[in-house]
């Protein structure tokens, strides 16, 4: 969303009188959802008198003018829940440019530590467009390098970032021996801005003085015909790897199809008959619980399948009704253990952001928010 259309919609709230219950914020900071064709430029809040407005209830003017300011900028709304709005562009009109400036927000929201490792897409997206990876921040880029490392089997270490004595990335393989350790060097430079042999030298320098086994230098750019040679030299080959973007494309290429294999090992039949009987039916913090409705309530219930620092897969569990009122419309349900559950695969699984305040662990879908199902039966109701 621009800050010119943003300012528009705060300078019209203001001549309406409605800016104290009118907002307007970004999909993705709202739902962090991938987005979607056509994409959703903005969200807007409303309440009180605009709320009305739009409902069709009163002030018919202060509706159409709300219209009028978004066809004006050529786009339009579409109700979501009962106090937003989805604001979209005209689909007559060529919106290409909307639907890649938000793809490359929601891949660059996906740069994050441990994100990446259920989302696939992240990696896809660098597969197959590995110029993009110029348009990265430079640390943005280091993290996506350390993720990709941490595919192959390392264990890693990022460095702060900066001062880093020309190290970014320590990568590790363990060893009953010995620690093998292997230095990584990134430059995030323009196709223009060739690497040449002083930076490739300094980094087999900095590999000899911490003796460790190997090194690789990784650029968004390209090297020069001497950093080539100084890399070939007898006594550096096979110590020293040059890598750029065609190599980092492969590399997202093998990352992404791990996700796909791991998220399909999840959600075998095996590997759920296992969770399951592990837990039981009782409270375990990989069950969780979604409460949702508009003047009614309902629930989801699910197992955690997979999660990291900030990421998770969910696989959703059946419910049961233990009791209710005598027609199916008002009472208490709790998770359905079935252990066969003959209609879960990888298709059924969904990644949701997984978020740590004070010890509190909730998942965000970018529709429901889950949290640890406390073990009791949950109140449905179903009455408007």
């Amino acid at each position: 969303m621009s800050s010119e259309f943003k300012g528009a919609i705060q300078k019209w709230a203001e001549e309406n009188q409605v800016s104290d219950v009118c907002s307007v914020r970004d999909y993705l900071d709202d739902s962090g959802k991938e987005p979607f064709d056509p994409p959703v430029i903005a969200v807007v809040y409303f309440d009180g008198e605009l709320l009305e407005a739009i409902s069709g209830y009163n002030n018919e003017e202060l509706e159409q003018s709300f219209s009028s300011l978004l066809a004006a900028h050529g786009f339009w709304y579409e109700r979501d829940t009962g106090s937003t709005a989805l604001v979209l562009p005209d689909e007559d009109s060529d919106y290409s440019a909307y639907a890649e400036y938000f793809h490359w927000k929601w891949v660059c929201s996906l740069v994050e530590e441990d994100v990446a490792d259920v989302y696939e897409e992240l990696y896809r997206h660098f597969e197959g467009r590995p110029d993009d990876l110029y348009n990265l921040h430079w640390r943005e880029y280091e993290i996506i390098l350390a993720r990709l490392f941490q595919a192959q089997g390392f264990d890693v270490e990022l460095g702060k970032g900066r001062g880093d004595e020309g190290v970014d990335i320590r990568l590790i393989k363990r060893d009953p021996i010995g620690d093998l350790v292997t230095l990584v060097q990134a430059k995030k430079y323009a196709k223009s801005n060739k690497i040449d042999q002083s930076k490739v030298a300094a980094l087999y320098g900095v590999q000899k003085s911490e003796n460790a086994s190997s090194s690789i230098f990784v650029t968004t750019s390209t090297y020069a015909p001497v950093a080539k040679r100084f890399a070939a030299r007898e006594l550096v080959e096979g110590e020293l790897f040059l890598a750029d973007s065609t190599h980092v494309a492969n590399w997202c290429s093998l990352a992404s199809n791990g996700i796909i294999k791991d998220k399909s090992l999840l959600v075998s039949p095996a590997h759920v008959r296992s969770l399951l009987a592990s837990i039981g039916e009782k409270r375990d913090p990989r069950l969780v619980h979604a409460s949702f409705g508009y003047n009614s309530t309902h629930n989801e219930f699910a197992l955690v399948v997979k999660e990291s620092k900030y990421a998770a897969l969910l696989m959703p569990i059946p419910r049961k009704t233990i009791s209710d009122d005598g027609y199916g419309q008002r009472g208490f349900e709790v998770p359905y253990f079935d252990h066969d559950l003959p209609h879960l695969n990888a298709e059924s699984v969904v990644r949701v952001r997984r978020k740590n305040r004070d010890g509190e662990v909730t998942y965000w879908s970018g529709e429901r928010l889950y949290s640890v199902w406390d073990g009791e039966p949950c109140l449905f109701d179903y009455y408007d």
